[in-house]
């Protein structure tokens, strides 16, 4: 079997932006959630998908907020997409498919976790990321391991990673700890670029394996200027690069309760229809294929 595990936040943002704006008869806007209940019905209506879980950021801050001042918070998110978090949680849940809530950790946690839970029973053969998000790429390995990107129906397989990123799925943390991550507030080290990062990383793997000394690299991709200039920024930078790649690293130890038949689908729920009429659509019902 095949275990699709999506992360519920980007779908709704992707949803937000991408899909019409609706307001709900008492005046709330509830375009993302709908969106984003019609985008997981294609999927559970998709032959193979059988196992399927949801993670969402229930608040956006969490324990990294702890870690580093500047980390994403919910300041720069739209109120009314902010508002949608509950609704959408409630919405995946009543369509039958189950929900991850993260408050202390994020999705991307929750997603890790599952992927560690999973991955070795004998029943799985494979699991499949549904996202884009750059930091679940070092959750992929060979093809049993996977990310999605729905919308553009893209598969990453390890291979992939490697040659999006240049570097393999386990120096991925490192990768974002140089480069930079805008989407999660942290700002890289100054002067490595995508592609300094990936040609240095393909070698030394991890920050600690990276000298001090640039002329020592022997890279024939980077000039001994270009790598005096870097290894000195990281030199004086390396407890910073050591903090951003924690804040890259995805835990995997959520207590989440769920065996792997609970994440089997069974069908939706009978409430989904009046949470549907709530919102003001009541086409979403008749494309169900199973009920509880």
């Amino acid at each position: 079997m095949k275990i699709h595990l999506v992360d519920g936040t980007y779908e709704l943002f992707r949803n937000h932006f991408g899909a019409p704006p609706k307001q709900a008869p008492d005046g709330r806007q509830v375009g993302a959630t709908l969106g984003l209940v019609r985008s997981l019905l294609m999927l559970l209506n998709t032959p193979g998908v059988t196992h399927v879980a949801c993670a969402f950021d229930h608040v956006i801050e969490s324990f990294r907020n702890d870690l580093f001042a500047g980390y994403k918070t919910s300041a720069s998110i739209d109120p009314d997409l902010l508002a949608q978090f509950p609704l959408a949680e409630e919405a995946v849940s009543d369509l039958g498919v189950v929900v991850w809530p993260m408050v202390e950790s994020e999705a991307d946690d929750a997603l890790a976790t599952a992927v560690k839970c999973f991955k070795n029973h004998k029943t799985v053969e494979q699991i499949v990321i549904c996202s884009p998000d750059k930091d679940l790429a070092q959750l992929v390995s060979g093809q049993q391991i996977v990310c999605w990107d729905r919308r553009r129906d893209i598969i990453m397989n390890e291979a992939g990673v490697l040659e999006k990123f240049g570097v393999r799925p386990q120096s991925i943390p490192d990768w974002l700890a140089l480069v930079g991550d805008a989407a999660d507030g942290y700002p890289g080290i100054p002067g490595w670029g995508a592609k300094s990062t990936a040609a240095v990383l393909s070698r030394f793997e991890h920050l600690e394996s990276i000298p001090n000394d640039g002329g020592t690299w022997g890279l024939k991709t980077i000039s001994a200027g270009r790598a005096a200039s870097l290894a000195d920024s990281l030199a004086q930078r390396r407890d910073e690069a050591l903090l951003y790649r924690q804040l890259a690293t995805l835990r995997n130890d959520v207590p989440l309760r769920e065996k792997l038949s609970d994440l089997k689908w069974q069908g939706a729920h009978d409430h989904l229809i009046k949470f549907c009429r709530e919102l003001g659509d009541e086409r979403i019902p008749a494309r169900i294929s199973r009920w509880r």
